[in-house]
């Protein structure tokens, strides 16, 4: 198997903060980046040796990002499939293209998982109007329609509660165009997500279960451990193994689940990279999920994984970058600030994250609700 040892170049398709955290991780093992995004001083070329200005989908582009480096990764799964498969017969992509082609599409992802023997939410693909009707009926109410390319914090879903929902659906169907889905409202009691990685040797590695909190369909927190048995914290790790092998992952896949209310594990979805929800493992692991994610890809052995503090991980969005920086000076000395770099604070756009740390969970939950700032 291909090693790419420190010193060579990382191409990476895409400049938002997972870039940025991934090269700041690699510059500490001796890599060089190279990174390609639309946007001008991105999160991720503020901080890399050189960044390529174009769209996703240029592919002349794409291939001078190739000239300049050793191992192509990408940073979200929204990049250009069809880019990342040219990628693919002219450089080294470890991570491939086709894992990326399930999991930009809700029905090949649920699809894919259903073939494993995956737990997820039963669904409906909504082909005519006539489908949302019949979805509704065999699924019940509530029940969730989603696109089935692009929908992210919450974009692209609308929620079914009753009856006089249903023309509100049927309207957004016709309007966007766009395959959608129909799923089923599962009750949880809980949000969780693992991060597992694989290298390219086959080694895998799990990162601590995450308990999540969404606020308006955007991470809010992340809690580790995770406030779950010792039971239902195997079966959710077996789960996303399961799933990393049988899609043959390198690199890192996160997978969020719901915990429902009945004790269950149900996947809800999957993302190929560096998740939101594993910042934490940058403060409070042996081994961060950005260093993680450079070993897999450059065919190293993984790092060990073991938390080393109970942690709280709370997003910094657009709307509390002010009062986070009035109070800097209150923050515990176990905090640990991210800010990614993004010159302008737009309401719930994710601008940075801080990890709080401490003895236990409810110490670091109070050392939140004592600086006022997320309320």
């Amino acid at each position: 198997m291909k090693v790419i040892k420190p010193g060579s170049n990382i191409g990476i398709l895409g400049g938002g903060q997972l870039g940025r955290m991934i090269v700041i991780a690699g510059r500490n093992m001796g890599y060089r980046f190279n990174t390609l995004d639309p946007t001008p001083d991105s999160p991720c070329g503020q901080v890399a040796d050189r960044q390529l200005l174009a769209p996703f989908s240029d592919v002349n582009a794409a291939k001078e990002l190739a000239d300049l480096s050793d191992v192509i990764t990408y940073e979200f799964e929204n990049v250009d499939s069809d880019v990342a498969s040219i990628l693919e017969t002219t450089s080294y992509v470890p991570q491939g293209s086709g894992l990326l082609k399930i999991t930009q599409n809700r029905i090949r992802e649920k699809t894919t998982l259903q073939s494993f023997g995956v737990p997820v939410a039963p669904f409906k693909v909504i082909e005519t109007e006539k489908d949302i009707y019949s979805a509704t009926e065999r699924l019940g109410l509530p029940c969730i329609m989603k696109t089935a390319t692009g929908g992210y914090d919450g974009k692209g879903q609308w929620v079914i509660r009753s009856k006089d929902n249903i023309n509100v659906a049927i309207e957004a169907w016709n309007k966007s165009g766009m395959d959608m889905i129909i799923e089923q409202f599962i009750p949880f009691s809980k949000e969780l997500s693992v991060i597992v990685a694989r290298n390219v040797q086959g080694q895998t590695k799990t990162f601590p279960a995450a308990e999540n909190v969404h606020i308006n369909n955007i991470l809010h927190q992340s809690i580790v451990p995770a406030r779950i048995t010792n039971e239902q914290t195997i079966q959710a790790e077996t789960i996303a193994l399961k799933i990393a092998e049988s899609l043959q992952v390198v690199g890192l896949i996160a997978i969020e689940m719901f915990l429902t209310n009945d004790g269950k594990i149900i996947v809800n979805e999957l993302a190929p990279r560096p998740h939101n929800s594993g910042h934490y493992s940058m403060d409070a692991c042996i081994t961060s999920q950005f260093e993680q994610h450079i070993r897999a890809i450059c065919g190293l052995p993984l790092g060990d994984t073991t938390l080393l503090s109970p942690i709280i991980m709370v997003n910094i969005l657009g709307q509390h970058v002010s009062k986070v920086l009035d109070k800097i000076d209150q923050l515990p000395p176990t905090a640990k600030i991210h800010l990614y770099g993004k010159k302008e604070s737009v309401e719930n756009r994710k601008m940075g994250h801080i990890n709080f740390l401490g003895a236990t969970l409810e110490q670091v939950n109070q050392q939140i609700n004592d600086l006022q700032i997320w309320t």
